[in-house]
């Protein structure tokens, strides 16, 4: 099978075989970026942003993805404006995962496009499939969460810390649990309290959008 074959599968959901030698060959291109990224000292802000504009498909300004950083492609990953991804996280970006605008991404988080059947022997013979994953704009998800396949979640929503996303989520929930559940709507006492009854201060509540 041709590599423009094999990438059409990559990306319309259907199984194929992940072990194509040209498939891995063009993947090796991406990964070697990616370890460049890895091995940038802290004080090397541009070459890592130079870095990221060339591994992602796109990526807005003001973005900060803080090393370690992994991903399977890099370039089916589209990132929006003021992202910021604390140390480990994984994109397994075998087909696309979109990122909206001011989302926080807290350590060790996984987005994951790619799964592979339950029948055994196409296991054995590295049958997957891939289904895309969009986060939303304004989106927090919390520390050691996992994003599943085909799950889009809604703006300004907020991922409790060690979800399993394996649904859609609507926007403006607080969402959280193994499998990830819409606890409640934020909402009023969201624009009071920042932490069980911890008030803003008078200052903070002034910034605080209409």
């Amino acid at each position: 099978m041709s590599l423009e074959e094999i990438q059409k599968k990559m990306h319309n959901g259907e199984v194929y075989f992940s072990h194509e030698q040209a498939l891995v060959d063009e993947q090796t291109q991406c990964l070697e970026l990616l370890y460049d990224y890895n091995q940038t000292r802290p004080s090397e802000v541009k070459k890592r942003e130079e870095i990221l504009h060339n591994f992602f498909a796109e990526m807005g300004e003001n973005c900060y993805f803080e090393p370690p950083l992994r991903a399977n492609w890099g370039r089916h990953t589209h990132v929006g404006k003021q992202v910021y991804a604390n140390f480990n996280l994984t994109l397994v970006d075998d087909t696309t995962i979109r990122i909206g605008d001011y989302v926080m991404l807290a350590p060790n988080v996984t987005i994951a496009t790619a799964g592979h059947p339950i029948e055994p022997s196409l296991r054995k013979k590295v049958g997957q499939f891939n289904m895309p994953v969009t986060i939303g704009n304004n989106v927090w998800i919390g520390a050691n969460s996992v994003v599943l396949p085909g799950v889009t979640i809604g703006d300004n929503s907020v991922i409790g810390a060690g979800s399993v996303v394996t649904k859609d989520i609507p926007a403006n929930v607080v969402a959280v649990g193994n499998p990830c559940r819409v606890m409640r709507e934020i909402g009023e006492r969201d624009r009071q309290c920042y932490y069980k009854d911890l008030q803003f201060s008078a200052e903070v509540s002034a910034m605080i959008e209409p």
